[in-house]
Parts: structure tokens; C-alpha cells; sequence
């Protein structure tokens, strides 16, 4: 496919030059003649590179503003700066500002083309690195067996064929991003855009330039979420942060597919997938009136709920074992000798859930990829004993101190054995054998004690 080239210059000769030169290379080339017409070109489409003169018609507007436009759209596009009465200072300033290069008039034919082939294969190096980094993280599949996740697989793999809007509900870290890029990548809005937008990080004056967009009186745009994810899938991370009067103008996109830049007066209209993913649970927030009951119904159309990580331990070396091959593939380091059987890896209580487990198996990879197991598993004891757990202990034992000895002794008993069942991943056989108790004998307990079996 051919390269596209803008060329901007109130020069009627200089720009026809240039136009000239760059066809004769088989490149696709628009020129523009003034500032307007620039501004109107970019705003209608991006070209894959820019040559800008620093002075245009405009006293107050010139080449450094489009630069900036250029920057403010993309910034992987390279912008060459051309000048016929430049300073040293003025060139600093341009290169400062994001120009990929800045040629002096009068110019080659030569360095003309040199630039533009280099500025275009170092646009090409950044999108690659850009998109391997995107890969890297995040290609991470959806690892687990326990009953919560085969649920959710099967729900992910059911929303194939439809266009359900989705409510991901779970704690940080349990994966409601990745849920969102699987369906995405299942449906057929796959090779269209994915645009994730984190209400808990904006500011609040902010949510609706953000989502909507802005229109400026120069004739600018910045172009929101909604706009970007045109004909693809809008992922609303904490859906529940965004303030309520915003609330309303969220739902009145969902009715009419269209919506209004911020300071614009022109319709736009879009077709999106819309993804919502939430911490906090959304219905009691309905109840408080801190979060629309309408926008609410609209949103969670097909709700998927993800666990703790501690509520289903099963999975713990599955996740483990996967993170170890991924991420000593991307580091390029030796596979560490991770003890899957290490007690703290299943009575800890996870905060963070599989992000935080992912994080220590990735700095494991990375700093302990050549110690022992033994070694290793003395850093896995030093990251997971401490405060929780020392927490978790004393209110046990709080507990125990103020019951009945037969009453404690079950606590205890109860708690053991569901850590030793989770540590075999529910297998009875496996638990007798290690606790050294028949068969039937821990079935009866188990029954005694409520505790029902860990699949």
C-alpha cells in the first residue's frame, strides 16, 4: 500500500516541488495551501507523514500550531519541519515540540526523499515496538479450571455470536480487563478498535471530554473515547466512578447511538459494543441513588461475576505454571523452580488476587530464575508471610480464645483441613494420605464439619 504524505505550504512553487519530487517515489501525496485547508486535511485524515512550512498565511497561526495538532492526534505520525528565514532557536523549538527532522530552503531532492523514507521507517520501527508491547501484555490467556472460571469461559465463548452489552463484576486484580479483551477478540468486531477508558483515574471536570470529545474554535478536535471505538468495543473500567450527572448523558447514548462533541453542535454518530467492569457493587449503589437505576439495567445486560483468587486456590498452579513459561519467554530468562506445594501459596490471603500473584511469579522469573527451590521458595515465605497473615492469625486465635475448647478445636479443624483440601486441589485421596487419616474417615469429618468437597 502506498505511503500517504501531507504536504502544507503557502508556497505555490516550493509545495508543487515537493509534490513533485514525492510522486515521482511512488508515495500518495495531498497538499494543502494555507493554514485552513491544513487544519481541515489532518482533521479529516491522518496522513502516514507531514511536511509543514513554519511560516503560513496565518500572523498568529503557523506550521508549529499543525505540529502540534499532528502530535496531539498521533504521535507515532512524523512531522518534517521546512523553513526558508528559520532561527537556530526557532528549530530547537520545533524539534522540542515532537518534528521527527527540520530542513532549511533551499533543499535537494535528495535530502527531501532521504528524510521522508527515513521518517517513515522509524514510524513503522515505533508502531511494531508499539504492537509487540501491546502483545506482550496483553496476550495473556484466561488460565483456570475451578467451577467460577469454566462458568465464565463459557459464558465468554456464548457471547461469540452477540452484541449484549457485558457488566464485569470482581475485585482489583481478578482479571475483568482480560475478560473484556476475550470477548472483544471473540466477536466480530474483532479487528476494529479496542479503547479502554479508567473512570477511577480521571479527574472530575473531565469525564465527559474524555467520552465525548471537544470541538475548539480554531477549528480543532480531540476526539473522545466513544469516537474512537467506532465500530468497536468501549470497555468503561469502574463504571460506578463516573459522576451521576454524566450518568445521564452515557444512557442517552446507549438509546440514540450518537452524541454531540463537547462545545459541537453536530451529531456524531457511533456504533459501539459497550463493556462495563466494576469493583464496587453497582446495585446497592443504585439504592443509595449514587449510581442511575436506568443507566444501571442498560449496563448489565450480561452480568459475569469474577472470584478471589483465594476462593479458588485449585487454580493456583495452573496460573502459576503459565506465568512462568509466559513471562520467562518475555524476559528471556531461565524457567525458575517454583514449589507449587509451598502452604503460603494457598493460605494467603491475596489482595491483590492473580495480578499480585502474576507479580511475584514475574519477579521471581526475573531475580531468582537460577536459585534453588529451596531458595526460591524462602522468597515466596519472606513476600507472602507477613502482616496478613500475622493479622489473619491473631483473630483467629482471638476467636478461639473466646470459645469453648470443642468449639476452637472445630475452628481449627475446619480451617485446616479446607487449606489442606485446597492445597490438593479437592482430591480426598491425596489429603488423607498427606494428613495420615483413612479415607472414610476424613469424609465422615468433612461431613461433620460442613465442609464440602473442593473441586
Amino acid at each position: 500500500m502506498f505511503k500517504e504524505i501531507l504536504v502544507i505550504d503557502d508556497n505555490p512553487d516550493i509545495r508543487f516541488l515537493i509534490c513533485n519530487i514525492l510522486e515521482e517515489q511512488n508515495f500518495k501525496v495531498r497538499s494543502a495551501a494555507n493554514y485552513e485547508q491544513a487544519v481541515l486535511e489532518i482533521n479529516n485524515r491522518l496522513p502516514d507523514l507531514a511536511i509543514i512550512d513554519i511560516k503560513l498565511d496565518k500572523p498568529d497561526k503557523d506550521g508549529i500550531d499543525l505540529l502540534k495538532l499532528v502530535n496531539k492526534k498521533n504521535k507515532l505520525i512524523p512531522v518534517i519541519m521546512i523553513s526558508g528565514h528559520a532561527t537556530v532557536q526557532i528549530a530547537v523549538e520545533a524539534i522540542r515540540l515532537g518534528a521527527y527532522e527540520f530542513i532549511e530552503k533551499p533543499f535537494s531532492k535528495e535530502k527531501i526523499v532521504n528524510y521522508v523514507n527515513r521518517g517513515l521507517e522509524s514510524a513503522s520501527l515505533k508502531k511494531e515496538k508499539d504492537i509487540i508491547e501491546n502483545k506482550l501484555f496483553h496476550s495473556f490467556d484466561f488460565i483456570g479450571k475451578s467451577p467460577s472460571i469454566l462458568k465464565v469461559k463459557k459464558i465468554i465463548e456464548k457471547l461469540r455470536t452477540s452484541e449484549s452489552r457485558v457488566m464485569i463484576s470482581g475485585p482489583t486484580g481478578s482479571g475483568k480487563e482480560l475478560v473484556a479483551r476475550k470477548i472483544h477478540k471473540n466477536s466480530s468486531r474483532a479487528k476494529e478498535p479496542f479503547v479502554i477508558i479508567n473512570a477511577a483515574l480521571l479527574k472530575e471536570k473531565t469525564y465527559e471530554k474524555e467520552l465525548f470529545g471537544e470541538e475548539f474554535e480554531n477549528g480543532d478536535i480531540s476526539f473522545g473515547a466513544l469516537e474512537r471505538a467506532n465500530k468497536g468495543t468501549l470497555l468503561i473500567d469502574e463504571v460506578s466512578e463516573i459522576p451521576y450527572e454524566t450518568q445521564a448523558n452515557v444512557l442517552r447514548v446507549l438509546i440514540d447511538q450518537k452524541f454531540k462533541r463537547m462545545n459541537g453542535s453536530k451529531d456524531i454518530n457511533v456504533n459501539i459494543r459497550l463493556i462495563s467492569s466494576t469493583s464496587k457493587n453497582l446495585s446497592e449503589l443504585v439504592k443509595l441513588n449514587k449510581f442511575r437505576e436506568d443507566l444501571y439495567h442498560r449496563l448489565n445486560v450480561m452480568p459475569i461475576e469474577l472470584s478471589s483468587l483465594p476462593s479458588r486456590t485449585e487454580d493456583i498452579p495452573l496460573l502459576i505454571d503459565y506465568f512462568i513459561t509466559k513471562l520467562s519467554e518475555i524476559n528471556g530468562v531461565q524457567k525458575p523452580d517454583i514449589d507449587i506445594e509451598n502452604d503460603n501459596l494457598y493460605t494467603y490471603n491475596w489482595p491483590g488476587n492473580v495480578r499480585e500473584l502474576r507479580n511475584l511469579v514475574e519477579r521471581i522469573t526475573i531475580l531468582s530464575s537460577n536459585e534453588t527451590k529451596q531458595k526460591i521458595n524462602q522468597v515466596i515465605d519472606d513476600i507472602l508471610s507477613p502482616s496478613s497473615k500475622i493479622k489473619d492469625n491473631k483473630s483467629f486465635l482471638d476467636q478461639s480464645l473466646q470459645s469453648p475448647l470443642k468449639e476452637a478445636r472445630e475452628h481449627f479443624e475446619k480451617d485446616y483441613l479446607t487449606t489442606q483440601l485446597k492445597k490438593h486441589h479437592g482430591n480426598i485421596s491425596k489429603t488423607a494420605d498427606f494428613i495420615g487419616m483413612e479415607r472414610s474417615a476424613l469424609h465422615r469429618k468433612l461431613k461433620s464439619l460442613g465442609i464440602k468437597g473442593i473441586n
